[in-house]
């Protein structure tokens, strides 16, 4: 055993141990950038592997001034009382311009904040797809590890790339406001078809007629759909995370999706085709990170960028050009749609219709 397995065998014991600043530290160990902390974070997660994957994981979207934290702090709440330890990663939305994020999930979130049995960690997206830290799968995994056996996603809201969390969770839940057709108008029907539940929050006061007309309204959508998994229609649910009204019975829904994936091993397979797709990720990832940094690349890059600005040079033939500064043969890029051996599209890549 070399010396950094060692230390990453020492780290895993203490979150498997329930260690809060443990897990805390090696979250940011997993979020930095730095090659060698990449290689102890790798160390790190083949480590607690063999811990994980008896969580219930579930990815939480919805539109801006749904109620996504207000929503996540009930449920929370309600599910920790009941003894589950309920680990929130939030992902906060970065500034393309500073790069800079608002991280405030502690702050709307701050009973469950509060909560012993409970863990919140805030995350910049850092302008990844989805607005899905990157290394949100790796801290899902870390939080399993020390015990937390609900793992919540709450992304930063609607867009096409939301697939990403799809992609990383068991139950993918949308929230959306009361706003009948014009609410339904506003999501793209890609993003419904990514849904295994639907929630129509707000559903109290002078909002509830509002509420019940997008209830039925969603309901006509999905049935129009084809089913994402097989003896499943999606539920449309009416609740007011502000009142406690039907949180229960959105829970109730997730463990039955739950049960009826484990069926036949249909939870395992979802599961294993994910951390495959993980696997592709990081492959191109890490290519690209390669691309960038390297210097055959960098004393072609300005005058490619010039030439692609001022139209004396196709976006194609420039990125060709670069690539065969990298080294890349583009004949020997793979075409999904000729070769079925070839690793799937990227999550951003899928078209939301």
């Amino acid at each position: 055993m070399t010396g950094a397995d060692r230390l990453a065998a020492r780290r895993a014991g203490r979150i498997t141990a329930g260690d809060r600043r443990a897990l805390a530290q090696s979250i940011t160990l997993i979020e930095s950038t730095r090659p060698d902390h990449r290689a102890d974070a790798a160390a790190l997660l083949d480590a607690v592997l063999r811990h994980t994957g008896k969580a219930v994981r579930l990815g939480v979207t919805g539109t801006p001034g749904a109620g996504k934290s207000t929503f996540i702090e009930e449920l929370g709440s309600r599910l920790t009382d009941a003894g589950h330890g309920v680990a929130v990663l939030a992902v906060d939305p970065s500034s393309r311009r500073s790069g800079g994020s608002i991280l405030g999930d502690k702050t709307r979130m701050e009973r469950l904040a509060r909560d012993p049995r409970a863990f919140i960690r805030p995350s910049p997206s850092g302008g990844s797809l989805g607005g899905v830290a990157r290394r949100t799968r790796e801290a899902a995994l870390l939080c399993e590890a020390a015990g937390f056996d609900v793992i919540v996603v709450e992304t930063v809201g609607v867009g096409q790339s939301e697939v990403a969390v799809a992609d990383m969770v068991d139950c993918f839940c949308l929230i959306a406001a009361p706003g009948g057709g014009d609410e339904l108008q506003g999501i793209k029907r890609g993003l419904i078809e990514l849904a295994d539940l639907i929630v129509v929050n707000k559903a109290d006061g002078d909002l509830l007629p509002a509420a019940q007309r997008a209830v039925a309204d969603y309901r006509h959508a999905v049935h129009l759909l084809r089913p994402k998994h097989p003896g499943w229609e999606v539920p449309v649910l009416p609740a007011s995370a502000l009142q406690g009204t039907g949180i229960d019975e959105v829970w109730a829904t997730v463990e039955k999706l739950v049960a009826h994936l484990r069926e036949g091993d249909t939870l395992q397979r979802l599961r294993s085709a994910q951390s495959v797709a993980w696997m592709w990720d990081e492959i191109r990832e890490r290519l690209v990170e390669s691309f960038r940094h390297d210097q055959r690349v960098a004393v072609r890059w300005i005058e490619a960028e010039a030439a692609v600005r001022s139209g004396h040079l196709s976006p194609t033939t420039a990125a060709r050009g670069l690539l065969e500064a990298h080294g890349t043969e583009p004949a020997t890029v793979p075409n999904p749609a000729a070769d079925s051996t070839a690793p799937p599209a990227a999550s951003g890549d899928t078209e939301a219709r």
